[in-house]
């Protein structure tokens, strides 16, 4: 009962799904770092789910390989994801995500507000379907490298969002950094927070750089922010 199939354009992928105890919720998509659908990403849709939110994770890399569940602490695992991270098709993962929301939207489970949260590869594909798409209730955006590359679809943006930058990020440069912090803050309705001293995925569970101050912070602005948009 943890899974969901997704009837996509391009195919049908499943979903993690995690239920919180209310009838009816507003849902979160929650989309992936780059080791897929993997016990970090489960563990934050069910934190999500004991705050009262449907969580929904999609599998991204369903067309490269299904059901991908990557080991942060392992080498083998990270060449692993960074190989499929390196062939992702980005533009495909926002029709599978766009396609994943009108799922989500049409549980009977769902209130019909759905979120976007995102770390790292889904950071970026949080951003690239929020500038893409109308009908996003919230956008949150965790340390998404190449996010730079794409602050030209900017005004599409419609969504409220919100940004968590660690300003140490070894994938995100100061510049990138800087060009990323003034796009967004033309936007009335983006919320761009800097974390000094931290590195990538500081709010990973048993990642490498978590950092539990830092990654309390973020969360609890987080919660903050899906409580209020949603």
């Amino acid at each position: 009962m943890d899974h969901i199939n997704v009837k996509g354009q391009s195919g049908t992928f499943s979903a993690y799904i995690a239920r919180p105890k209310t009838s009816q919720a507003s849902a979160v998509v929650v989309l992936q770092e780059l080791f897929g659908v993997n016990a970090d990403i489960r563990k934050h849709c069910d934190e999500l789910a004991e705050q009262g939110y449907l969580a929904v994770a999609p599998d991204l890399y369903w067309r490269q390989e299904p059901g991908v569940d990557l080991n942060v602490t392992s080498q083998a695992d990270w060449d692993h994801g960074l190989r499929l991270y390196q062939a992702y098709d980005r533009d495909a993962g926002v029709k599978d995500i766009k396609d994943t929301i009108d799922a989500v939207r049409n549980l009977p489970e769902c209130n019909g507000k759905v979120a976007l949260l995102g770390y790292c590869l889904g950071a970026l594909m949080v951003f690239m379907t929020a500038v893409r798409n109308e009908g996003i209730n919230a956008a949150v955006w965790y340390h998404g490298a190449d996010t730079d590359k794409y602050l030209g679809e900017v005004d599409g943006l419609h969504a409220p969002i919100l940004m968590h930058l660690a300003e140490e990020d070894e994938f995100i440069t100061k510049a990138a950094q800087a060009t990323i912090r003034a796009a967004l803050a033309k936007k009335a309705n983006a919320t761009v927070y800097s974390y000094p001293g931290q590195s990538h995925a500081f709010s990973r569970h048993n990642g490498a750089h978590y950092n539990a101050a830092a990654a309390h912070l973020a969360n609890g602005r987080t919660s903050e922010f899906l409580k209020h948009q949603l």
